[in-house]
């Protein structure tokens, strides 16, 4: 199922050539930007419901997904001047971004650099929220690697993937399926590269001091059971805490917490996030 839907091509000024799913259509374009090592069949379940009320692109970032992979300079600033490229190159207007985990750090610095480029953003469980000192980001580090989710070995995805999850959906299983085909398209060494310096782009390139510059009304949805954000090796804080006090920093921002909900929001409660989304964009 997660197959579905035609993937397209669009060659941006830097030569790559981006992915990206395009289905339905509207007034709105809602833009979706998936997560660390993730693409854009996370967004199947959202798509599926809200292409009846709005145009919805789901792109996979270099050297994600469908996209081309290579020696780019990868990061949070190298992938939203991606997508800020990507819209310019399809002249999209009346763009509502939604971001999930990476993707939202992404999205946040998107409007931190171009404040003018939307109006209203979707975070779902974004990453950047969460800050760490440099003692707690080579924590961090050493503590990826330590456990090794990201090995090319099918049972180590599998791994991660589910605990993104707070009860792990069958549907869900397609997805992971065609993320180990996407992954053995290109070499091992080239995929760790990507992953490992996205890793380190989160903690070197971080937006939380510039929260309070953002003006776009901001709809931010957690769930509460999220084992991935924050951090539990390094900070006890709780998910709901730690988002209330980023949330609070941005003028105009809300905050949904959803129960018995982990990381992966739109694809294990997507019922929900979608009227979330339909209230919020209207």
């Amino acid at each position: 199922m997660f197959k579905k839907y035609e993937v397209r091509k669009q060659r941006l000024s830097n030569g790559c050539e981006m992915a990206y799913i395009d289905e339905g259509k509207g007034d709105t374009t809602l833009l979706m930007v998936h997560g660390l090592a993730n693409y854009c069949g996370v967004w199947v379940k959202n798509i599926e419901s809200l292409k009846h009320n709005y145009r919805c692109i789901a792109i996979d970032l270099p050297g994600n997904g469908y996209s081309d992979g290579g020696d780019y300079p990868y990061g949070i600033n190298f992938f939203s001047g991606c997508v800020y490229d990507f819209m310019l190159q399809l002249n999209l207007k009346n763009v509502v971004p939604v971001g999930h985990s990476m993707g939202g750090q992404v999205l946040l610095n998107l409007v931190i650099n171009h404040p003018t480029v939307c109006d209203k953003l979707v975070l779902c469980a974004p990453a950047g929220f969460e800050t760490f000192s440099q003692m707690e980001r080579t924590l961090y580090k050493t503590s990826i690697h330590f456990f090794d989710f990201f090995s090319t070995e099918e049972n180590s995805l599998r791994k991660i993937v589910k605990t993104s999850f707070y009860q792990y959906p069958e549907y869900a299983e397609g997805m992971l399926q065609e993320l180990v085909e996407l992954m053995h398209r290109q070499p091992v060494s080239q995929y760790r590269k990507m992953v490992e310096t996205c890793i380190d782009s989160m903690m070197e390139e971080p937006v939380y001091e510039q929260l309070h510059t953002i003006q776009q009304e901001v709809l931010v949805i957690y769930g509460e059971r999220d084992a991935l954000i924050p951090n539990r090796l390094i900070h006890h804080n709780t998910t709901k805490a730690m988002a209330e006090q980023a949330v609070a920093k941005m003028p105009n921002a809300r905050l949904e917490m959803l129960s018995g909900c982990g990381h992966f929001v739109q694809l294990e409660k997507p019922g929900l996030v979608n009227e979330f989304i339909r209230e919020f964009v209207g």
